[in-house]
């Protein structure tokens, strides 16, 4: 399942802002609580600073897992967003990285 946490693009395809984000939280909260799921992969630090209100450095705590502040027992795992790593090919070693973060998280075995 892949969403937003704006329900619709801002003007000039900019960063949401704070309010923006803030305005569509119930509604992505509302998508979270209905697909239960067991990790979320937020692509971007756009996308964790939506859910969990923390803007951070992405290349500092890319790779790294918190915990959804609504329910404990949905890890989060922040990310390069692929659009990035289409740009900057030195990134796809680090995301790679990650996406095997993600199957040991779900318990995939390749």
């Amino acid at each position: 399942y892949i969403t937003n946490v704006v329900k619709s693009r801002p003007p000039g395809n900019r960063k949401p802002t704070k309010e923006e984000m803030l305005s569509c939280l119930p509604y992505l909260r509302k998508e979270i609580e209905i697909i239960k799921p067991k990790l979320i992969v937020c692509l971007g630090s756009t996308a964790l600073e939506g859910l969990l209100g923390k803007a951070l450095p992405i290349t500092k705590h890319r790779g790294q897992v918190f915990e959804y502040p609504y329910s404990r027992n949905i890890k989060v795992l922040l990310t390069y967003h692929p659009a990035y790593v289409l740009r900057n090919p030195s990134a796809d070693r680090e995301f790679m990285e990650d996406m095997k973060k993600v199957k040991a998280l779900l318990g995939i075995i390749s």
